[in-house]
C-alpha cells in the first residue's frame, strides 16, 4: 500500500476558515494576561471530553500506507514505514494539551516514539532551523527546529492505552504539548527541514508561527 491507498473524507469547510480568520482579526480569547505559568494558559477553559476539530476533511490511512518521511536539509532522507517505525524503542508521556479554540485538556496518557530520535536518523543538517509539516489531508503547519528537536515532542501511537482513532489523528500523529495544539499535526506524512521559515495553512491566515499558549501566541 502507499499514498494511492489513502482515502479522504469530507471537504475543507470555508465557513469554519472564514470564522477562524475572523478570529485572528478580532484578537479573540486574548486576555492580556501573561504574567505566570500556571497549568492552565490564559483564556483556556478545561474541558473533560476531547473535542475534535479539524479542516472537515478525514483522511483513513491504512496503517500500511502510514509512513513517515524526513526530508529537506538532512544528511540521510529518510522514509520510514509503519514497521520501522513499530520496531522504534517506544516511550510513554502525560502531559496537557490547550488548544487554541479555547478548550484545554488535562493528564493525556501516550505512547510513541520521541522526535529527537526520529529526526536523528536523518541527520538533520547544520543549516536546518525550521520544519514544514505536511499531514495526509493537506494541513500544514510550521516550527522552528528546536521545538520538535525536545524530549516532550513526540510521534503518537496510542492515546489513553488504545490506539490512536482517526478523528484525532490515528494511527499517528505528532504532538507538541508545550504548544497550542494546531502545531501538533494529525495524520502527519512529511517533515521538511529548512533553513527559512514556511508558514502553513492557519500561519498564512493570521496565525502565530509558533503558538505559546502561556505567552497567548495564537495570532500574529
Amino acid at each position: 500500500m502507499a499514498e494511492d491507498d489513502v482515502t479522504l473524507t469530507g471537504a475543507v469547510k470555508p465557513k469554519l476558515v472564514a470564522a477562524k480568520q475572523a478570529w485572528a482579526r478580532d484578537g479573540r480569547l486574548l486576555t492580556g494576561d501573561t504574567s505566570g505559568h500556571n497549568r492552565l494558559p490564559p483564556g483556556q477553559t478545561l474541558v473533560q471530553d476531547w473535542p475534535v476539530l479539524d479542516l472537515g476533511v478525514q483522511p483513513t490511512v491504512p496503517v500500511a500506507a502510514a509512513t513517515l518521511a524526513i526530508d529537506g536539509l538532512v544528511g540521510m532522507p529518510r522514509t520510514l514505514d509503519w514497521a520501522t517505525l513499530q520496531a522504534m524503542p517506544r516511550q510513554a508521556w502525560v502531559n496537557d494539551i490547550h488548544c487554541v479554540t479555547q478548550w484545554s485538556r488535562y493528564d493525556n496518557t501516550w505512547e510513541g516514539v520521541p522526535l529527537p530520535a526520529l529526526l536523528a536518523l536523518a541527520q538533520p543538517g547544520p543549516e536546518a532551523r525550521f520544519v514544514a509539516m505536511e499531514s495526509h489531508d493537506g494541513y500544514t503547519t510550521n516550527l522552528p527546529l528546536a521545538d520538535l528537536d525536545r524530549d516532550d515532542a513526540f510521534l503518537a501511537f496510542s492515546w489513553d492505552g488504545k490506539p490512536l482513532e482517526r478523528q484525532h489523528g490515528g494511527p499517528m500523529r505528532l504532538v507538541v504539548p508545550h504548544l497550542y495544539l494546531w502545531k501538533s499535526p494529525k495524520w502527519i506524512k512529511r517533515l521538511t527541514l529548512t533553513a527559512e521559515d514556511r508558514p502553513g495553512f492557519w500561519e498564512v491566515r493570521g496565525y502565530h508561527h509558533r503558538g505559546d499558549p502561556w505567552a497567548e501566541e495564537r495570532y500574529g
